[in-house]
């Protein structure tokens, strides 16, 4: 037999001569055609070990604001700050906030230009503190309230300066909402809203209007319902109904058209078949001409079975498999397929021809086994918004998300198209919203959300196939001139917001890698600019709100 080695030891000297070779290896492939702009970055010398960011885009005006808080040296107090930062994303403003040693931060949401953030006393149960941030006036205003049986937070939004707080009790066993006057200081639990747990709450709010609308899921452990309340911008009942079904099928969660569109009001959810657990498909019913009629909303049920690209997740072999199944089911005219789906449904999302995108993320619980821990079930968010307590050898780690469902619906509800983002490498702790969403101005949707330094995306135009697998690296340096001589070698809590127009903002804590520097920590913001084209193939800029509201004040 011949021996190889001299052979092995050849070639490996002529790659170890050929230095374009290596470069041809090293040489990260092109970004897609269609790949968004990074037009700016800012990067702030923070590490996770010793600070927290949270993040508030303001399409209002174009602007982004960080709640930042560092850790003091040679102590364990954290020294908190509002940094506002225009479109180019460069620092406009800076305010200080006072925050006690005893608070650590809950929420954050905004109204207008107005950012509210939320924290919880980890030492007097239920004692809350609101701050509220406007950088056009270049004020900071703090309110500290008593509520005494709140719990946790849950989730929060702004009506008319008001901040309207979903939260669990302290006894565990029911979930109500809490109204805060972050200006006068005076609260109040809405008695309206008061439901025993397992329950499900979305609501939507909207100042034009002072309206804040609430779906509450109602189950007997059988069986489920809908009550939809209404309620003015102080807590006030306006009305209330009951949406429910007569067959076996049962609705679990919904979200509502925002209040400031008066030309209809729609419905749109999942629901169930005997079990309200998992989902079998989606409903749709307009409630306007309902009411008009003074009849029961007529309800449009979706299988999933009836979507065109919903099993999109799968291989072609096994979903070809699973429609023959289903339809020899059919065949025999015996009982529909049973699905075990959870979803995630985001707020409806009106676009330009009248109709409503809906957007829901599918989920599994995902568990680590070991043979000595003991498992503590997860309190969720909303989606599926609380769990017990119960010893398992079973791990909690995370939710992982398969696919994300995108559908298209006109202004009665019925179902246009549906297209799928089939997403990877996405687990998060809290049941949040992850993968987001931006119109473009010619119609077409862009589904994104950031997988470490990736951000991953997928350009939807309504029921048209399109590669799933589309990403660009984030930029380090100095934006789109980065000559590709750093690299992210580590990126921590990375998430992506949508901002204003076609632009995303990137956030998170990154490590970045140079070749002739010592590595830095920073928390970055980059803008994602997903930039359309018009008929002579110039990209079209997107206009500043800021720069307008500029103008309007002088």
């Amino acid at each position: 037999m011949k021996p190889y080695y001299p052979s092995l030891l050849l070639a490996l000297w002529v790659l170890a001569a050929s230095p374009a070779l290596h470069a041809q290896k090293r040489a990260l492939p092109p970004p897609p055609p269609n790949a968004p702009r990074q037009t700016a970055r800012t990067e702030l010398p923070l590490t996770v070990a010793n600070s927290e960011v949270h993040v508030q885009t303001l399409p209002a005006d174009s602007t982004v604001v960080l709640l930042v808080g560092r850790e003091q040296t040679l102590s364990r107090k954290s020294s908190f700050g509002f940094q506002q930062y225009d479109h180019n994303l460069q620092l406009r403003n800076e305010l200080a906030l006072e925050v006690p040693d005893e608070f650590e931060f809950k929420r954050i949401c905004a109204e207008g230009n107005t950012v509210y953030a939320l924290f919880s006393s980890q030492t007097i149960p239920g004692r809350l503190m609101a701050a509220a941030y406007n950088g056009r006036l270049g004020q900071v205003r703090t309110q500290q309230f008593e509520t005494k049986l709140s719990r946790e937070i849950v989730e929060l939004k702004a009506l008319d300066g008001r901040l309207f707080a979903t939260v669990l009790l302290n006894d565990q066993q029911h979930v109500t909402a809490l109204l805060l006057d972050v200006a006068t200081g005076q609260m109040q639990y809405l008695s309206s809203i008061y439901e025993p747990m397992p329950t499900q709450l979305t609501f939507v709010a909207d100042a034009a209007t002072r309206r804040a609308e609430y779906v509450v899921t109602q189950t007997n452990g059988r069986k489920s319902r809908l009550l939809l309340k209404q309620l003015t911008e102080r807590g006030q009942l306006v009305s209330s109904e009951f949406v429910q079904t007569e067959s076996e099928r049962s609705l679990i969660t919904a979200q509502l058209t925002p209040p400031q569109d008066t030309t209809a009001r729609l419905l749109m959810g999942t629901y169930s078949l005997r079990d309200p657990t998992y989902a079998q498909g989606l409903f749709a019913t307009d409630l306007r001409t309902a009411a008009s009629q003074g009849t029961k909303p007529p309800l449009r049920f979706y299988d999933f079975l009836r979507l065109k690209h919903f099993f999109d997740y799968m291989k072609p072999a096994r979903q070809a498999r699973l429609r023959e199944r289903t339809q020899r089911r059919m065949a025999r005219s015996v009982s529909p397929m049973r699905w075990r789906y959870r979803l995630l449904l985001h707020e409806l999302v009106p676009q330009p021809d009248g109709g409503y995108v809906l957007v829901a993320e599918v989920y599994y619980p995902h568990y680590r086994y070991n043979s000595y821990g003991t498992y503590t079930g997860p309190f969720n968010n909303i989606g599926n918004q609380f769990g017990g307590n119960y010893g398992n050898s079973r791990v909690f780690d995370g939710y992982q998300t398969t696919h994300a469902l995108v559908c298209g619906f006109d202004r009665s509800g019925a179902l246009l198209w549906d297209n799928t983002f089939v997403v990877e490498n996405l687990r998060r702790y809290n049941l949040e919203e992850a993968v987001r969403l931006q119109t473009l101005p010619d119609g077409r949707l862009v589904l994104a959300y950031l997988d470490q330094e990736k951000l991953r995306y997928k350009l939807i135009n309504r029921a048209e196939s399109s590669p799933n697998d589309h990403h660009v690296l984030i930029q380090t340096g100095s934006g789109p001139t980065d000559t590709g001589k750093e690299r992210a070698a580590d990126t921590f809590q990375a998430d992506l917001l949508p901002w204003f127009g076609t632009r995303f903002v990137a956030t998170g804590y990154q490590r970045v890698r140079a070749e002739r520097s010592a590595d830095r920590e920073v928390f970055f913001l980059n803008t994602i600019d997903f930039q359309t084209s018009d008929a002579s193939g110039v990209p079209k800029e997107e206009p500043i709100k800021e720069e307008k509201a500029k103008a309007e004040s002088r």
